[in-house]
């Protein structure tokens, strides 16, 4: 959980790297949430609720996802890719699932090791 309570206070923060950890989880709760309250919404027809939640995680989601192509190596503006139908979404799912560069790189430190004692 508190993967994705990290993600929602580093809300607008697109510098940095982000590990495959931070970027799954928080799309994990992300789609449950919105799931919850698509559910609810429909429940008591409001069905505006997860509307307004998705437009609310809409900056932090793509925020998480630039500082994981950040932690690839690669530019945020990679991010346009998906806009290719099909082929853009499986290359940036690959991006995603990546691991992280062992080294640090132009965006940062590895995350990984960062308060790790070696």
């Amino acid at each position: 959980m508190h993967w994705y309570v990290d993600v929602v206070k580093k809300y607008a923060v697109f510098s940095g790297r982000a590990r495959r950890t931070e970027y799954w989880v928080f799309s994990l709760f992300n789609v449950a949430i919105s799931i919850v309250l698509f559910v609810v919404g429909r429940a008591i027809d409001f069905t505006l609720l997860q509307v307004f939640y998705a437009l609310a995680m809409l900056l932090p989601a793509l925020a998480v996802s630039v500082r994981r192509l950040h932690d690839d190596g690669r530019s945020g503006l990679w991010l346009l890719i998906g806009m290719v139908p099909l082929v853009g979404d499986i290359v940036l799912l690959f991006f995603f699932c990546s691991d992280s560069q062992p080294r640090d790189n132009k965006y940062g430190s590895v995350p990984k090791y960062i308060g790790a004692h070696i």
